[in-house]
């Protein structure tokens, strides 16, 4: 009977050993951004959501067509030359230096919080040389900053007023196929109605990324369309997401209704947004900050983008969707 007791109390403390790691491994789990039992009504807040983007989306237009797009080089036609001198100075002393120049259109921009670094900016004539233009510049700054490092041309880019028209009307021309493309292939991919809501996501981040950059006068030139051409692509991929998750969630749900399928979808898919688009905006934030004024532009048209785009997929591609297709179609 004893021995009977001892080999019980054995086999308890072995399984108790070997039960407290699975009990570990079962209580561990890692940190979920958004609460799996979330249920935020998106969909029931659509109509709210549409018109604040159209009244967005209209003063992005007003903006574009009064202001317009602050043009770089590359669109404007021009030159666009960085100078730092050794010893600080204001934008206006250099503009001073240069009156005797007439160069056409001339501006004066502060490069940077030390004053020895200006970027400017002049009209250039079809035909005429921008290495004669540079040598004259030279002759002033050498009369008025002497030494052997009172002065140092950085950089030089020129860029003829007809090329630039060409490469402005190219850009606008690329951000608009790349939105169409997208458009069609997610019609192709889902059903017509993910399609159109995709373009009118795109359009929609499109214009208050435009609307920005025309508020804040931040140049526009191809490193810009660099990144308004990334926004289409990010805002793509996030439409893509939530539109796949909606009909695994209908197939799933054979008698869920239309509207609860995409509001359980874009819940189930919240926090893998926005853990994306956090991480992101982290660098981009640091780049915006942190990295000069010439990446500024790139990284602030991204910050805009990616946020726009975010919330295009959840309350304009989404609501498109329930109000263009029907659940049968989703599900085909």
């Amino acid at each position: 009977m004893a021995e009977s007791q001892t080999k019980t109390s054995t086999a308890h403390k072995t399984a108790g050993k070997g039960a407290e790691p699975q009990a570990a491994a079962q209580k561990f789990n890692f940190r979920e951004f958004v609460p799996p039992t979330l249920n935020l009504d998106f969909v029931g807040k659509r109509y709210a959501f549409l018109v604040v983007s159209s009244i967005l989306n209209v003063l992005a237009i007003v903006l574009f067509v009064t202001m317009g797009l602050n043009y770089g080089v590359d669109f404007r036609g021009g030159t666009d030359m960085r100078v730092r001198f050794s010893e600080p100075t204001s934008a206006a002393a250099v503009r001073e230096e240069l009156a005797g120049l007439d160069l056409r259109d001339l501006a004066v921009q502060d490069f940077g919080s030390s004053g020895r670094e200006f970027l400017l900016r002049f009209e250039i004539e079809e035909g005429e040389q921008m290495s004669s233009i540079a040598q004259t510049l030279s002759g002033v700054f050498a009369k008025s900053h002497p030494g052997e490092k009172g002065y140092e041309i950085l950089s030089t880019e020129s860029v003829g007023p007809k090329v630039g028209a060409q490469l402005r009307q190219q850009g606008l021309m690329a951000v608009g196929f790349a939105t169409v493309c997208m458009g069609i292939y997610i019609a192709l991919r889902f059903q017509w109605s993910f399609g159109l809501g995709a373009v009118v996501a795109l359009v929609h981040d499109v214009l208050i990324t435009i609307g920005v950059l025309t508020l804040t006068r931040f140049s526009f030139d191809l490193t810009t369309l660099a990144a308004l051409l990334t926004v289409v692509g990010f805002s793509v991929h996030d439409t893509i997401i939530v539109s796949d998750r909606i009909r695994e969630t209908l197939r799933r749900n054979p008698k869920m209704d239309l509207p609860e399928a995409i509001n359980r979808s874009i819940n189930e898919t919240l926090s893998r947004t926005l853990l994306t688009t956090g991480t992101v905006l982290l660098v981009l934030v640091a780049m915006a900050l942190f990295a000069g004024a010439t990446l500024r532009p790139f990284a602030v048209t991204l910050i805009v983008g990616f946020i726009t785009g975010t919330y295009s997929s959840i309350y304009i591609a989404a609501p498109i969707v329930l109000l263009w297709t029907d659940r049968s179609k989703v599900t085909a």
